[in-house]
């Protein structure tokens, strides 16, 4: 049986992908957790990419008008990283004048529920703390990191703090008590998980707490006041079901939800940058968000 490390190792080396050339990245803090900030090289006076030289700290001078992208990445809660999903982050920062941070959030078991909740909050925040301008700001995330985001935007919502300007959910892991109809329909069809896999998983992060409580299976929590969510999943995931029951929720709650399921495609397609169908969801999602800061740009 693999060590926790040695998961960590083989799902960076299965996910993590090459930055484009006109992608530029620094390393920053954010919330008092380590994290990833990306920017997309601007043309120079000969029409060279220049990529910019420093990122923006939190706490510096914010940008007027500059959109803001906070990324939260998926892997059970267990694994998975910033520079893991930074091609991800990169496709969507495309269709933004701005800069997309990727938070690395503790990991369970070493750090179980609420640490990575805790956390992400703590850079929503600062972030809103730092002049960003929450009708500027967009949240997205893969999987787990998906449920992150919905939670994190609920306990902002409880905080009296506000909302982002929408929030884009790929295959989000919102249900820990595994009680959707497509983790025995889709059992044997998705080839990344048997149920077995999400249990594991989940019990790490968990940690004996109520599964069914809404910070840790959002799908059971009121979503009333949120902003408008994309949700995109693959048919061939045994996640597919929080995906649906997700989208119901957010409707009955009055909340705009746009659902995309996408035939035969597995678990966080997106992330295969070789897959013309993640070429094409990311694109979507990219222009969903752009819709709703308005201002943005066309993707290059």
């Amino acid at each position: 049986m693999l060590t926790i490390a040695e998961r960590r190792e083989q799902f960076a080396a299965m996910f993590t992908r090459p930055l484009p050339a006109d992608v530029g990245s620094s390393a920053t803090t954010l919330g008092g957790r380590p994290a990833l900030e990306l920017r997309i090289a601007t043309p120079g006076p000969s029409g060279e990419a220049v990529l910019p030289d420093e990122a923006v700290l939190p706490g510096e001078a914010v940008l007027p008008g500059e959109a803001v992208l906070l990324y939260l990445h998926g892997g059970g809660f267990v694994v998975g990283s910033a520079r893991v999903t930074a091609h991800v982050s990169a496709a969507l920062l495309r269709h933004l004048n701005g800069r997309a941070i990727s938070l690395d959030y503790r990991l369970a078991p070493e750090h179980p529920f609420p640490a990575a909740p805790d956390d992400c909050l703590a850079a929503y925040r600062e972030l809103l703390d730092s002049g960003v301008d929450p009708h500027r700001l967009v949240v997205a995330g893969d999987s787990a990191g998906a449920a992150l985001a919905v939670v994190t935007m609920m306990r902002a919502r409880d905080a009296g703090l506000p909302m982002p300007a929408a929030a884009v959910l790929f295959s989000p892991a919102v249900d820990l008590t595994l009680s959707g109809a497509s983790m025995r329909s889709k059992d044997g069809v998705d080839p990344f998980f048997a149920p077995a896999d999400l249990e594991w998983l989940f019990g790490q992060y968990a940690a004996g707490n109520d599964r069914s409580a809404p910070e840790l299976s959002p799908v059971f929590a009121d979503l009333t006041g949120l902003p408008p969510l994309l949700i995109q999943a693959g048919s061939s995931e045994l996640l597919l079901d929080d995906a649906a029951r997700l989208a119901g929720r957010a409707g009955a709650d009055e909340v705009a939800v746009t659902l995309e399921v996408v035939p035969r495609q597995p678990h966080v397609f997106q992330l295969d940058d070789g897959s013309a169908e993640a070429a094409a969801a990311l694109e979507r999602a990219g222009r969903f968000l752009a819709t709703r800061l308005g201002g943005a740009k066309e993707a290059s």
